[in-house]
């Protein structure tokens, strides 16, 4: 990997796409890598070239530490995108690696299906539909409490409870009822399941 030559204007522009989505040369620190890279620019990269401007800014914070940072120097060539050196015989091997058309991942509409894989696939099908007939419906049920708060403190709490459970509908059915004091006051609570 490299980026060239850093003092260059080229080397500068593929500095600053690398840098585009990364804030630092290696990982997620900064390191002896970025010493090493920081090291190797003439100076401030260009305003137009503004991730790289960042990165040396940031950097640049760190000159008092710059030997505490984590990490080994390694040459410059190292670092970056593209391995400067071998760019020539990486293209002739990427392009007969990227040749694989003959690969069907997915399975394609064009090939037939046999009838055995037909005949299985049916079975299978059948089966599935058998099994999810068998299964009882899930009934959905919900428990509602009703905390019911008298009028004053002279209601007749067994009637209260009483006009509670007359309410009827589908499906209704009622669970326990007990009363209770809050602030003071007695309460009804009952079940509706």
């Amino acid at each position: 990997m490299g980026f060239g030559d850093l003092k260059s204007s080229s080397g500068l522009r593929v500095l600053n796409e690398f840098l585009a989505d990364k804030s630092y040369i290696e990982g997620y620190v900064p390191s002896q890598a970025d010493i090493a890279v920081y090291e190797a620019l003439s100076g401030a990269p260009p305003a137009d070239l503004f991730h790289a401007l960042r990165w040396y800014n940031h950097i640049r914070s760190y000159e008092k530490q710059k030997a505490s940072l984590p990490g080994v120097k390694k040459p410059l060539g190292k670092y970056g995108p593209v391995n400067i050196e071998d760019t020539t015989d990486s293209a002739s091997k990427n392009a007969k690696e990227d040749d694989d058309d003959d690969i069907d991942l997915f399975g394609s509409d064009d090939e037939e299906e046999s009838e055995d894989s037909k005949r299985i696939r049916e079975e299978r099908l059948a089966q599935y539909e058998s099994k999810k007939s068998k299964k009882p419906a899930l009934i959905a049920k919900s428990s509602i409490l009703l905390d019911v708060k008298p009028w004053d403190d002279e209601t007749d709490m067994a009637k209260l409870e009483e006009c509670v459970r007359s309410i009827h509908m589908d499906g209704l059915v009622w669970g326990a009822c007990k009363y209770h004091l809050v602030d003071g006051t007695e309460r009804v609570a009952c079940v509706m399941i």
